[in-house]
């Protein structure tokens, strides 16, 4: 069984050689602005970020107990103290500790000078003033050393980092109330097809409701993009090309859906060969064959098909590493597992596949996966219902069940347990 894509005159582009292109067209944007920390979660960085203090400043507590000095401790013996008071969280204990004397402390409160140590309050036992530590108490510990974490002015990120909420956390720790990065990168996405229908509108015969821009928003959403909802554009080839270049003259990356096939009302790739440049057209994947890359000037273009779950892939696997060079960030590669197929699965040579799947692990650790459900690319239940991704090289043909598979997670979702 031969895929019928495969019979293209002109071999079909693999996805990897499509990443290569992007890879070697794309520039990072290079303006940058310095924002409150606040304001930064999700943004890349340009320039290094160093610590304005010792992080922790002071020495401190790491449990609720009772802080000692270790020259008192008698080995292989217990052994009281007097507790004369307490250090607190935020409020220091301010007296001078003399031999023989200890103090009430709780977590990340400041260690008084005097004091090297700390127990935790379920080894001791209290009575009135008198403190009983045990036979084998261990000195020096549960102790937080001023710079533990950071001395200051150490680097705390090189760029290109794009700070997530634990970078962030880190930064403010480290006393930075400011950074400098990436602007955002601002993206414009429009739907084409005379087919589309806004929502809340009748449908009449022959018409769908435009999913793909609610889908693409979503995709969208991160603090380092600025989207752009053009709506629907109708199959009016004037229309269309006027509108990429209006879109493209304040937009860093354009993101179209439909009419990158190569039916009579398809006119992405002609239009954009006329009034910019098309870098590759078609690629050797399924679903997601009709993909359009090039440039309308300064902005990216991407034309990916109409289809709904084409879009999503297409966007995990182009799109996304595509905005991720734009912004400066770093691009990775996608994580996968080998698992054991426990469906059978359809499949031609000629073109990688994107199958839907469902990814169990058992209490023995392995993996198995099988089918969402049907995989035409229209069909976004099987998508909504998938965890993750079977992807199938090029020359696999049908997979039967118990056949080892390449799965690779869809961010945002969470492995089953069987």
């Amino acid at each position: 069984m031969i895929d019928v894509c495969s019979q293209e005159r002109k071999p079909l582009l693999s996805i990897d050689e499509a990443l290569d292109k992007i890879k070697a067209t794309i520039q990072p944007i290079v303006e940058a602005e310095t924002i409150a920390l606040q304001n930064a979660l999700g943004r890349v960085l340009v320039a290094p970020a160093y610590s304005v203090i010792n992080s922790p400043p002071d020495r401190n507590a790491a449990m609720d107990g009772y802080a000692f000095l270790s020259a008192d401790v008698k080995p292989g013996q217990s052994f009281s103290l007097e507790c004369v008071g307490t250090s607190w969280a935020g409020h220091p204990y301010t007296g001078q500790l003399k031999a023989g004397q200890c103090i009430r402390i709780f977590t990340g409160a400041v260690l008084p000078p005097e004091l090297d140590s700390v127990i935790m309050q379920e080894q001791v036992t209290v009575d009135g003033l008198a403190t009983y530590f045990p036979e084998q108490t261990t000195v020096k510990q549960h102790v937080r050393e001023v710079g533990e974490d950071i001395k200051r002015g150490g680097l705390l990120f090189d760029p290109p980092k794009k700070l997530s909420a634990i970078d962030l956390g880190f930064l403010a720790s480290a006393g930075v109330t400011e950074v400098t990065v990436r602007r955002i990168v601002r993206v414009a996405i429009f739907s084409t097809g005379d087919e589309l229908v806004e929502l809340g509108q009748p449908l009449a015969s022959g018409q769908i409701y435009d999913s793909n821009r609610h889908l693409l928003k979503g995709l969208l959403s991160d603090p380092g993009y600025s989207v752009t909802d053009l709506g629907v554009i109708a199959d009016d080839p004037i229309l269309l090309e006027a509108s990429f270049i209006e879109a493209a003259k304040n937009h860093d990356v354009m993101i179209t859906t439909g009419g990158a096939s190569v039916g009579e009302a398809d006119y992405i790739n002609e239009i954009l060969a006329r009034c910019g440049e098309v870098n590759f057209w078609k690629l050797a994947i399924k679903p997601g064959k009709p993909l359009a890359f090039g440039k309308i000037g300064e902005c990216y273009f991407f034309g990916l098909p109409g289809n709904p779950v084409a879009v999503v892939v297409t966007y995990h696997y182009l799109v996304k590493p595509a905005l991720k060079q734009v912004s400066g960030a770093l691009v990775s590669t996608p994580l996968f597992l080998n698992a054991t197929c426990t469906s059978p699965l359809k499949k031609s040579k000629g073109r990688q596949e994107y199958q839907r799947g469902i990814l169990t692990q058992d209490s023995n650790g392995e993996f198995f996966v099988a089918s969402s459900g049907r995989q035409g690319s229209n069909i976004l239940k099987s998508m909504c219902q998938a965890n993750c991704y079977i992807v199938l090289p090029v020359d696999c043909q049908d997979v039967q069940a118990g056949d080892k598979v390449r799965v690779e997670l869809i961010q945002g979702v969470e492995l089953r347990f069987a």
